[in-house]
């Protein structure tokens, strides 16, 4: 193993020297980023047909940059591009591009694309010489754009198509563009940079010979903003290495505390694209969201807010490399916590379109547990635990029908679409001849006809970490304990499987499905169990397809290989699954497991996005991509691989 990373590391240092030209020595073996080269593929020119597929973000940005095509070559980063859900807009093709000075029609040749974690990079030579260009971003308003040339050169800067909207005008050594929307961007160019617009553009030239410049590019979404940033900028490019470095030793940072040194190199890239992918749907507080977070894919403008159970999964996956950034994560959902306890589904920077019909499934003492046993940070369990035991109490108080202990998904509007949402499996099989039932003495509140087995598992797993809060804060921990009672009461000993119970005649729901693993996953079943359940969960017709273990059994007659929750893979149940067989001893199963995933999940391995979903038998990426959902629970695989349960 020493031998093999030693040829790695020799052969990446030859890479990196061909791809950043002018990177120093020390840089290229120090930068863990650099042994990741094209860890996306997002190159997109904004007026190409197609569809852009991801942008490069960073630090909880609401902008967003590509690569240009090598088909259709800009010679400079293409946006900036507002991430907002309500906008989505591109304010330019590329707001700076890069020529030389004394010849304005010489043409660009591109020599080399990439997306390394943390920073955008080409290059492209004329016959004047080579250009470097790269692209970190510094904090969340404004990107860093570093120049280099292999000769002395006097650059000329412009932009590119932007937005018909946009209105610009010159302050000093800036350029500034305003949309009507609010939005403005910025660009600072050093005092030495000369300044001219020309008609719906500017033309900047640099005074003297130099093979470097640099250029912030800012993003702000009201004046208020633009003054505050001013400086910002201003200090920036009087010590740019300063803040190159702090941005290298943030993304060295991630990396040093996610990657294993015994892994192999194409798993340790499946764990790096996922943490680059939560960066990438970091957003930074913005209007109704009073804290910052993960969004569940910033590719698609209706996931650009923040979800519930979403947010418990990217917090006990950002525990490890970011926890500060974790528990803000968690902090954005009970900024609005109801009255009565409950957490909403969905918030977004307009507070008026929150979702607020239905709750989601409560894992969030599990996230604050993550957190904890990475920071030992008992301020921040102290800060939550009252609020962690309101929500808990609402499910016994809101969603429990006939008050026996075992709690139902349901909503406030008492329609079956919210409460459906409110299990997060939105169209699963299981519910599909559910009806409604209000909750006497509770208002604004129905439940469904069935008691659900992954609802009260999550509930037991709650309950357990709870007590465990209450002994660290030496408090009493006083509300409803059933968890003793789940998994007998839930699991069916005639087919050795876990179903939802209906309320009116506790019949089984026979519609073997993923939510059986979570019993697993939160240790709440029985060995004896878990040993009856093998046959099944290890059967290739059933649960252990080419991709293992499907939303539904995979000879279901229901079976839809394209129908979101009936039947294609989600990689947080197929996470519960091979963590649930690690919990009870089966390690080489899980391991097996793992590898079928890593090994065949289509693109997993290369510059391909991340998914919402996968197809069981195939492994074809389906729905949203750039998903932090799939990335977490990827990262968690890739954390459990090879070792006992703990």
């Amino acid at each position: 193993m020493i031998r093999h990373q030693k040829i790695r590391g020799f052969v990446w240092a030859l890479v990196i020297s061909a791809l950043t030209g002018c990177a120093s020595q020390q840089e290229a073996h120090t930068n863990k980023r650099y042994q990741f080269n094209e860890i996306l593929d997002i190159a997109y020119t904004p007026d190409t047909i197609g569809r852009c597929g991801g942008w490069f973000t960073d630090a909880g940005s609401w902008m967003g940059f590509t690569p240009p095509e090598k088909t259709q070559w800009v010679n400079g980063f293409c946006g900036p591009f507002s991430l907002d859900m309500k906008r989505r807009e591109w304010m330019a093709q590329s707001a700076v591009t890069i020529g030389i000075a004394d010849d304005n029609q010489e043409v660009f040749t591109p020599d080399s694309v990439s997306y390394f974690p943390g920073e955008l990079y080409l290059s492209a030579h004329c016959s004047k010489g080579e250009i470097v260009q790269r692209l970190n971003f510094i904090n969340a308003s404004t990107a860093l754009l570093s120049i280099r040339s292999n000769k002395n050169q006097k650059f000329r800067f412009t932009g590119s198509q932007w937005s018909k909207e946009m209105v610009l005008s010159i302050e000093q050594n800036m350029v500034i563009a305003r949309h009507p929307s609010g939005e403005i961007v910025m660009l600072t160019f050093s005092p030495e940079t000369e300044l001219s617009l020309a008609y719906d553009n500017y033309i900047a030239y640099s005074h003297s010979a130099s093979k470097e410049a640099y250029v912030t590019l800012s993003f702000f979404t009201s004046e208020k903003e633009l003054l505050a940033g001013q400086q910002n900028c201003l200090s920036i490019l009087n010590a740019p290495e300063q803040a190159l470095a702090a941005n290298n030793k943030r993304w060295d940072g991630y990396l040093k505390k996610i990657l294993r040194a015994d892994m192999k190199p194409e798993y340790d890239r499946i764990a790096v694209k996922a943490v680059t992918t939560l960066i990438s749907n970091w957003r930074t507080h913005r209007g109704g969201l009073l804290h910052a977070g993960i969004v569940p894919s910033h590719a698609v403008g209706y996931f650009v807010g923040f979800w519930a159970w979403d947010s418990w999964r990217f917090s006990a996956a950002l525990a490890k490399f970011d926890p500060e950034l974790a528990k803000d994560n968690i902090r954005a959902m009970f900024d609005y916590q109801q009255p009565d306890g409950m957490i909403i589904d969905c918030i977004y920077t307009d507070p008026t379109e929150n979702n607020a019909r239905d709750s989601k499934p409560p894992l969030v003492s599990w996230a604050v547990d993550e957190i904890f046993k990475q920071t030992n940070d008992t301020a921040f369990v102290s800060e939550m635990y009252p609020q962690l035991l309101a929500y808990y109490n609402w499910w016994y108080t809101k969603r429990d029908h006939n008050k026996n202990g075992m709690c139902e998904y349901g909503s406030t509007d008492g329609t079956l679409e919210a409460a459906a949402w409110e299990s997060g499996m939105d169209n699963a099989i299981r519910f599909d001849n559910t009806k409604m039932l209000k909750n006497e003495g509770a208002e604004n509140a129905w439940s469904m006809d069935q008691e659900s087995v992954d609802l009260n598992a999550y509930l037991a797993l709650e309950c357990k970490l709870l007590k465990k809060f209450a002994a660290l804060l030496h408090t009493t921990f006083n509300a409803p304990d059933y968890s003793h009672l789940v998994a007998n009461y839930f699991f069916d000993q005639t087919n050795g499987f876990f179903f939802d119970r209906k309320l009116d005649t506790g019949a089984f729901i026979e519609e073997p499905g993923c939510e059986a693993y979570t019993p697993l996953w939160t240790k709440v079943a029985t060995p004896t169990q878990v040993k009856e359940m093998l046959p099944v969960l290890t059967d290739s017709t059933l649960f252990s397809t080419y991709i293992p273990f499907p939303t539904i059994a995979a000879n279901n007659p229901k079976y839809n290989p394209k129908g979101y929750w009936r039947g294609p893979i989600w990689l947080d149940q197929t996470y519960f699954a091979i963590r649930g067989l690690r919990n009870y001893g089966y390690g080489d199963l899980a391991d097996k497991y793992t590898l079928q995933v890593f090994d065949r999940l289509q693109g997993l391995k290369n510059g391909a996005p991340i998914h919402e979903n996968y197809g069981t038998h195939t492994g074809e990426r389906l729905k949203a991509p750039h998903f932090s959902w799939s990335s977490s629970h990827l990262l968690m695989l890739y954390s459990d691989y090879g070792r006992t349960e703990q």
